[in-house]
């Protein structure tokens, strides 16, 4: 079985050492690393790696993880591979990690999360695989009743329990870390639009492969690993606000595939919500004016805003000195 692995980096050299020596270490038929115009002293290091399944795409202008993830996956088609896996260069596959998947029975399987865990053991959270509650009323009722106990979330996201399971569990959709593909689904369906440029962009793959008919699966005992920070700031909102316009626009576009007919009422009240975070704002005019453009462009599906434009345009929401 041949496995393609592929890494999106920008500017964490550090982190991208370790995890290209994880990966490395094992039986992977191709690694494709894209630097996402790094500016951190990571071409150089690269520059020095020298593994015969290693190959280097060295974007000029950043991407995104979704233009670096689409990049890379055309890339990896190349080397024939039965398999792509993806992730991050702060993410690493465990030491056993393809030997438990090689292990596993997958024929009923096109496509897989891997069990992603902190260093020190912990379920990483932004990693917990989720069923569509749209496509399954028990979860449905279940998240409805979440947004009023505080429990939405884990209405729709898997228990701990699947965790401890051998057997793979089926699952709607997943991250990019430690996500494993088919090739064949790739050449049939296509990868990443590269123009979501970040957020989301796993979510609305991994459910459009599945509302395609691919059986996606969590796969308890293939572990990755999720060197990511766990501080939590005491900001509210999003910084810098930039991020906050991918959030809105790339979430409206989710709920478009994921909601179906209740696709307008959702994004009715998500974007009220997103409204009444102005509060959280010091720049009240500028975040009023991004909500605008991100629900329009949303609703809209509009993907042509330049990303270097809204980073300019939403920067930092730090106080005006007095």
């Amino acid at each position: 079985m041949n496995i393609a692995a592929v890494i999106v980096t920008h500017n964490r050299c550090q982190k991208l050492q370790h995890t290209l020596a994880a990966t490395l270490a094992q039986p992977f038929s191709a690694v494709i690393v894209v630097d996402n115009a790094s500016t951190d002293g990571t071409r150089a290091w690269l520059a020095g790696q020298h593994d015969p399944r290693l190959h280097l795409i060295l974007s000029e202008q950043n991407s995104g993880g979704a233009g670096g993830f689409a990049q890379g996956m055309t890339a990896a088609l190349a080397h024939n591979p039965d398999w792509l896996v993806c992730y991050d260069d702060d993410a690493y596959p465990a030491p056993d990690a393809l030997q438990q998947f090689t292990a596993l029975d997958l024929s009923n399987t096109d496509s897989a999360a891997a069990a992603v865990y902190y260093p020190d053991g912990r379920i990483c959270e932004m990693n917990r695989p989720s069923y569509n509650p749209f496509w399954h009323p028990r979860k449905l009722w279940q998240t409805a009743l979440g947004l009023i106990t505080g429990r939405a979330r884990a209405a729709f996201h898997l228990d701990h329990a699947a965790y401890a399971q051998n057997a793979p569990v089926a699952i709607d959709s997943s991250s990019f870390v430690g996500y494993f593909v088919r090739a064949d689904w790739v050449r049939r369906c296509g990868v990443p639009d590269a123009a979501l440029f970040i957020y989301g962009d796993d979510i609305l793959y991994t459910l459009s492969l599945r509302k395609q008919g691919a059986r996606h699966a969590f796969l308890p005992t293939v572990r990755f690993i999720h060197d990511c920070s766990t501080f939590k700031s005491t900001r509210r909102g999003y910084h810098p606000m930039w991020k906050a316009y991918y959030t809105y626009r790339n979430g409206l576009l989710i709920y478009r595939l994921a909601a179906g007919i209740w696709y307008y009422p959702v994004a009715l009240l998500k974007a009220l919500l997103w409204l009444v975070a102005v509060r959280h704002y010091h720049h009240k005019r500028r975040y009023l004016r991004l909500w605008r453009q991100a629900v329009g462009d949303g609703l809209r599906r509009n993907l042509r805003r330049d990303p270097a434009t809204i980073i300019r345009d939403y920067p930092d929401d730090a106080p005006t000195a007095r």
